[in-house]
């Protein structure tokens, strides 16, 4: 933990840095994921892989940023995922990123499985939110918890989060622009309750799921089914799984919360074929997530 502690700190100092250092541009590179890298996705990764390696407890890694699992000490004990920026596309107008985590244990006891966790076999998952300096820290079976950064770089005053049970202080949070080529049924169910709740949307997950779990309600990137364009829509979603996903359902439900995708299966139980599975999201609090994972179980 010391280790995304310490990384985590110094992408949010070159973030702050980042325009009177340059570091704000594109790289010139794509992702596996076929996206436009930008300087700092390259910073974050090379911050976090250099603090993973340096721990000497992590044996494998899969980010975000690399195409294969990345190979660091034989000898650690930990599998980690993680996307080290979340929501670049914030980046050139300095507005809030995310660096999430989830983290696994190896299986020591017979043939290892190919480090593909489902996200009820994490141990822990996480997330800072940069530049506000806030660390939302989720331990299996041990709640969930914030910390904020003080003014020596510290992460202090630990408060535990409990998505709340009062609906006044519910938010939606999707992306409006694609609610056109969501499935007919998630249209209706918007139809329906978009009034209901206030709206906030700042396009990084882990910025918009940090509000839905101190206030309540729903944060959702549905499936892309109804494009005018075929080749631009996403059936299975657009998120990632393990390192996205996973974690943020991981956190939701140690905060008493809940997360499913497109089908209506709870995130948790889903086990990945694939390091860069994609899925659609639904999460937070249980009434509105069970009530969609209804309408999405047909």
């Amino acid at each position: 933990m010391d280790a995304l502690i310490s990384a985590a700190k110094h992408i949010q100092h070159y973030y702050l840095t980042g325009a009177l250092k340059g570091n704000l541009g594109l790289a010139g590179q794509l992702n596996i994921q076929g996206e436009d890298v930008l300087r700092m996705d390259q910073i974050a990764q090379e911050i976090t892989l250099h603090y993973l390696r340096a721990s000497g407890r992590v044996i494998h890694a899969v980010s975000e940023e690399a195409d294969e699992i990345i190979q660091l000490n034989p000898e650690g004990r930990y599998f980690v995922y993680f996307d080290p920026l979340d929501g670049s596309s914030n980046v050139p107008h300095g507005l809030p990123v995310g660096f999430l985590f989830g983290i696994a244990k190896r299986n020591l006891e017979g043939p290892e499985d190919g480090r593909l966790r489902a996200g009820k076999d994490y141990i822990a998952a996480g997330m800072f939110v940069i530049p506000t300096g806030t660390f939302t820290l989720a331990l299996k079976e041990a709640g969930t918890w914030r910390f904020h950064i003080d003014e020596t770089m510290n992460f202090v005053k630990p408060t535990r989060m409990i998505l709340p049970e009062d609906p006044s202080s519910w938010e939606l949070s999707f992306n409006a622009a694609n609610a056109y080529a969501y499935s007919e049924a998630i249209q209706r169910w918007i139809v329906q309750n978009e009034k209901k709740y206030a709206f906030r949307y700042l396009g990084a997950l882990a910025a918009d799921f940090h509000r839905v779990l101190a206030n309540g309600g729903l944060f959702m990137y549905p499936a892309i089914v109804n494009h005018p364009d075929p080749k631009k829509n996403r059936p299975e979603g657009k998120l990632r799984l393990m390192y996205e996903g996973a974690v943020v359902a991981f956190m939701c439900r140690e905060a008493g919360g809940d997360a499913v995708d497109e089908t209506g299966a709870p995130i948790l139980e889903v086990q990945p074929k694939k390091i860069h599975q994609r899925t659609a999201l639904y999460v937070g609090s249980k009434p509105l997530v069970q009530d969609i994972a209804r309408i999405l179980r047909g």
